[in-house]
């Protein structure tokens, strides 16, 4: 005889498997955090819906980057483009695809030139609030 016990038990494994195969299929669409503890974090910024573009200030004595990473949580964002500054002071405008979801996160981008020391990095937005009631974060990380 099967007891209310033994149910719970087998209803409760069968609900985390799930997830856990829900998150794996959604999480494969996206990039992997490349050798953990080899990205260094640059910065964050607090997408608020009303501006269109934010910067996150490196600065010019972090160090020499060879790739860039850029994580959103909260809420997904649409970026129209992202540009590189360097402390050389020219610029290098990088292609991400468009709309990163919440907890989604961009490829490793690989800067271009030698001299990469980064003094900031700009962020250009699609206007218009998110659906979501929280406001979109986006971090960027460094290797």
């Amino acid at each position: 005889m099967v007891t209310s016990r033994y149910i719970r038990l087998v209803l409760g494994l069968l609900v985390v498997l799930s997830a856990g195969g829900i998150v794996s299929a959604q999480s494969s669409n996206y990039a992997k955090p490349q050798a953990p503890g080899r990205w260094v974090f640059l910065g964050h910024s607090q997408v608020d819906g009303w501006a269109d573009h934010d910067r996150i200030h490196v600065g010019r004595g972090r160090g020499r980057f060879q790739r860039v990473q850029i994580r959103v949580d909260r809420a997904p964002i649409e970026f129209q483009r992202v540009v590189v500054h360097y402390a050389n002071g020219r610029s290098e405008e990088v292609n991400i695809r468009h709309r990163i979801p919440a907890g989604g996160q961009t490829r490793a981008i690989d800067l271009r030139g030698k001299d990469r020391n980064i003094d900031s990095v700009e962020f250009f937005y699609l206007r218009g609030r998110s659906h979501s009631a929280r406001t979109p974060r986006v971090r960027l990380y460094g290797v």
